[in-house]
């Protein structure tokens, strides 16, 4: 259903089942997936796809299917400095006044809390949390299942599992209860712990912690994302 005071250029693209709120504007390079949900005052521009069963609320946008994205979110489009494309994936929950900048990429299954801010360039991975007022810098890469604490200022990369917290910002252990929601065992989450030990809690270089994780991950396959992680290049470095 299209309310009547709503305004689609003929040229945009709604698929099937899709509905448009009153005063909402859809501009003429837009596609919009099955089942989709725009509320009322949303105005969607630019190169913009999003996906099927999306609902979106006043001033929000985003890509992927089977979003939730609340009031007053705001989402940039991306660069021509990096691919020129800002993503979110699939069934995220994206809580009010939520801003992703530009060049963003946010994998699935993540939750971002009231007015969690992500700077240009970060990497969100899948089942990350942001809790309220939280903060990531330019180019930072945030693990998956991670948890960044509320009102945290993140400035270094936040490894897979890690919950970091505080004003500077230091890490506090691992996301153990999310680890458990996912299905972890009891024994993966101990070696998770084992390798933040390793990691944080030694006196060895991140050189030398890389090769102690090594280590457990021919024991515990799930933890090679710990370990890819670290081994992947970094802009602002590791969090310690």
């Amino acid at each position: 259903m299209i309310h009547p005071t709503a305004i689609i250029h003929p040229n945009a693209q709604l698929d099937e089942g899709v509905k448009v709120g009153a005063y909402s504007i859809i501009d003429e390079q837009v596609i919009i997936g099955r089942d989709t949900v725009i509320g009322d005052h949303v105005k969607i521009s630019g190169k913009t796809i999003i996906g099927q069963r999306n609902k979106i609320y006043s001033f929000a946008l985003e890509i992927g299917h089977d979003n939730v994205i609340r009031e007053f979110c705001t989402f940039n489009i991306g660069t021509i400095d990096d691919g020129g494309v800002t993503r979110l994936g699939n069934h995220n929950w994206i809580m009010a006044y939520v801003h992703l900048a530009h060049d963003c990429q946010v994998g699935n299954h993540t939750t971002f809390a009231n007015n969690a801010s992500l700077a240009g360039h970060v990497h969100v991975d899948d089942w990350a949390i942001l809790a309220g007022f939280s903060g990531v810098h330019q180019f930072c890469r945030v693990g998956a299942h991670s948890f960044i604490g509320i009102s945290a200022v993140v400035t270094q990369d936040v490894p897979p599992f890690v919950t970091v917290a505080g004003n500077p910002t230091s890490p506090h252990g691992v996301n153990s209860e999310g680890m458990k929601r996912r299905g972890f065992s009891a024994e993966e989450i101990m070696a998770v712990k084992r390798a933040y030990k390793k990691l944080y809690r030694s006196s060895l270089s991140l050189e030398d912690a890389k090769i102690a994780i090594k280590e457990l991950v021919a024991e515990y396959p799930k933890m090679e994302s710990f370990l890819d992680f670290l081994l992947q290049p970094s802009s602002r470095g590791i969090m310690r």
